[in-house]
């Protein structure tokens, strides 16, 4: 006759202990590491979200700047090193962009010849439509005198005999782009326009006649 084993306990449990993972219990420091991880995660995940959506409502071509044309009425160096100017300039900009407008709230432009700031204009603000090509610069444009500094004098003579002189135009620039009724915080572009301008007065047919110049914009 086969012999009759002991029932278990009411209530006893032999079977391998649950983990406390499966369980979803934590205690102490561990449960607010935890925590804590998952509120970061979560606003990590928003964040990102939020910043996609951003950029491709605010997906922006970069401005396309052209010299259109440039030319020197007076370029004169006194003996005392003073250079007396005059320089019409037609500077224009395009934004490419299909679906951004543009609010340029600060323009400034600067001229330097060979490291030496000879002229210097603050711009008006202006609207900007998307797609569309606005004259920021037109003639007349820079007039006035400065003394050239450094090599500056050297490097004038050298060119005036070549018959062209090369001009830096440099803009700076405080815009937002808009879609909409959602406006980006600023921007600010740097343009830079180096032309080469044949010298005021000049008879040498070989002298080049100035070239419609694109600008470098860097953001």
């Amino acid at each position: 006759m086969a012999e009759l084993k002991p029932a278990a306990p009411a209530g006893a449990n032999y079977g391998r202990p649950v983990p406390c993972e499966t369980l979803h219990c934590c205690g102490g420091f561990r449960c607010l590491f935890c925590t804590l991880f998952k509120i970061v995660a979560i606003i990590a995940v928003i964040l990102g979200t939020a910043a996609l959506i951003h950029w491709l409502i605010f997906r922006h071509n970069h401005l396309k700047v052209h010299v259109e044309s440039a030319a020197l009425t007076q370029f004169n160096l006194t003996g005392d090193n003073v250079l007396r100017y005059n320089l019409n300039l037609t500077v224009s900009v395009r934004n490419p962009n299909r679906k951004n407008d543009a609010l340029y709230d600060h323009v400034e432009a600067q001229v330097t010849y060979d490291g030496s700031t000879i002229g210097f204009k603050a711009l008006p603000a202006f609207y900007q439509g998307n797609k569309n090509t606005t004259t920021l610069i037109s003639t007349p444009s820079f007039e006035g005198q400065n003394f050239l500094l450094g090599d500056s004098p050297a490097t004038f003579r050298r060119e005036s005999r070549e018959g062209f002189f090369n001009i830096k135009v440099r803009l700076y620039a405080k815009m937002r782009l808009k879609a909409g009724i959602v406006k980006t915080s600023h921007i600010k572009p740097r343009i830079d326009c180096e032309v080469r301008l044949p010298a005021p007065g000049g008879s040498d047919v070989k002298t080049p006649a100035f070239e419609r110049t694109k600008c470098h914009v860097d953001y």
